[in-house]
């Protein structure tokens, strides 16, 4: 338990050390590269910069990675996928598509504002599908507060957020503003 202390100590002087661009480019980075453990750097944040910084940097550069996954997907990826898939296969991806397109912005910001719903994937989709990019992006600006928040106090303390009540409660009670502001915001503006 000592060794465990110590390693996230020095992670945190790291980041700390690294400042606040340092924090902002390691979430970028896991938008981009899933596989990078999203909960570990928002933590960090968090721990290094006190919970209001950390949750700006980690939030900005989580919606920063998110777009620019989009548009690296929906300008060079997107016309490509159909070269490469058969009629079937292509009439298939026709009704997908279409699908994503018809999602509506409240469950879009659902969908992101899960906690373990595939980031990399979302970007993907909705860049490939062509998912209007405001849509899109206000969709990111809502949910990635519900994410972040989640991270924030789950990375810190995973096993006893976990088993803690109360922090569960939060969570939840936050995912039902996110959505009812997304379904506001959409009723005002006409989103979908």
């Amino acid at each position: 338990m000592n060794n465990i202390n110590n390693l996230i100590d020095i992670m945190i002087t790291f980041v700390e050390n690294g400042g606040y661009l340092f924090g902002f480019l390691l979430v970028l980075l896991e938008s981009i590269f899933p596989w990078l453990p999203l909960f570990v750097f928002i933590a960090l944040n968090i721990k290094s910069f006190g919970f209001l910084a950390g949750f700006i940097i980690s939030w900005s550069a989580a919606i920063v990675g998110c777009v620019l996954s989009y548009f690296l997907f929906k300008y060079l990826l997107s016309n490509k996928v159909d070269k490469y898939i058969n009629k079937k296969e292509m009439n298939k991806l026709i009704s997908l598509k279409k699908t994503i397109k018809k999602i509506s912005f409240p469950n879009l910001v659902l969908i992101i504002a899960l906690p373990f719903s595939p980031a990399f994937l979302i970007n993907i989709v909705c860049g490939i599908t062509n998912v209007k990019f405001k849509k899109f992006f206000l969709a990111l600006l809502i949910g990635k507060l519900s994410i972040v928040y989640f991270w924030g106090f789950i990375g810190t303390s995973l096993i006893d957020s976990i088993t803690d009540p109360e922090k569960l409660i939060q969570i939840f009670l936050i995912l039902i503003i996110v959505f009812l502001l997304s379904k506001a915001i959409n009723k005002k503006y006409n989103i979908d």
